[in-house]
């Protein structure tokens, strides 16, 4: 479920709806002893689910600890169900929705922004403000960057400018637990297009696998339509589904640098990691 339709979102065409909470503890019961950490994201708005703050109850009560990427429109009403939270770790805002809005309301958004961040001082949860558009075309997009960048070293008093400056590290820090985190626009994969490459390599089935509101598996948060589907978790454990032979084939491409699913083949983000 999302309340925006940004240019650069290329959305689902899978039902949209709000996973339930027992589907959820049965995932995280299957999950446990792969990671430590869960990421509330593919292709939603995490902050709208009626019940964030009880999933981040059941996330701590199982040991893990939780990250958010939102789009941050309803930080103001969300934040009471998840300030003081112990499973949240860090909240990731997607300020690249600005390039879509004038400056009376981004403003506006970004009041909302530096207002929960002064709620998380001092709390540990981490919190990185996201521009994953530089390099745009467009002059009103390069100038409204250059707005927003602005913004934020005047609210966080900092004495330099803050450059565009990509990076594929964890970003600036700007203050305690508190980054700026600037990338290139990238190409979302399409089974559509054209292949890009078969070479190359990324962190799917080795660092991350996502789950989608149905229970389906997939080898990373990049697959929205579920094209790469290994299983489904409420038909098949989580240890079977990665162990199947089609998440060997693909953990094993990668091994050898080589995209062996068609979606691979077309993904822009694939190419940030540079090996071939």
């Amino acid at each position: 479920m999302c309340n925006l339709d940004c240019a650069f979102c290329p959305g689902t065409s899978r039902k949209a709806g709000f996973m339930d909470l027992a589907m959820f503890e049965k995932i995280l019961n299957d999950v446990k002893p792969f990671s430590r950490f869960l990421f509330f994201h593919v292709m939603g708005e995490p902050l709208l689910h009626p019940e964030i703050d009880k999933f981040l109850d059941i996330s701590d009560k199982y040991g893990f600890k939780v990250n958010i990427t939102t789009n941050g429109t309803v930080i103001e009403e969300a934040k009471g169900k998840i300030l003081g939270k112990p499973a949240l770790r860090l909240v990731n805002f997607s300020l690249h929705i600005l390039d879509e809005k004038e400056e009376k309301e981004a403003d506006e958004y970004l009041k909302n922004v530096f207002a929960f961040i002064d709620d998380v001082k001092g709390t540990g949860t981490i919190v990185c403000l996201r521009l994953w558009n530089i390099e745009q075309k467009e002059k009103r997009k390069a100038a409204r960057n250059e707005y927003v960048l602005n913004v934020i070293k005047r609210q966080f008093k900092l004495e330099a400018d803050i450059e565009e400056n990509p990076t594929d590290s964890n970003g600036i820090k700007i203050a305690e637990n508190v980054y700026v985190n600037q990338a290139t626009c990238f190409d979302w994969p399409d089974i559509n297009i054209n292949d890009l490459s078969d070479k190359g390599f990324c962190l799917g089935l080795r660092d991350q696998a996502a789950i989608l509101v149905d229970g389906t598996v997939v080898p990373c948060c990049l697959d929205s339509e579920g094209a790469m589907a290994l299983g489904n978790i409420n038909k098949k454990p989580f240890s079977e589904i990665i162990e199947g032979p089609r998440a060997k084939e693909i953990y094993k491409g990668f091994s050898e640098r080589k995209a062996v699913e068609a979606l691979c083949r077309k993904c822009g983000y694939r190419e940030r990691f540079g090996l071939e």
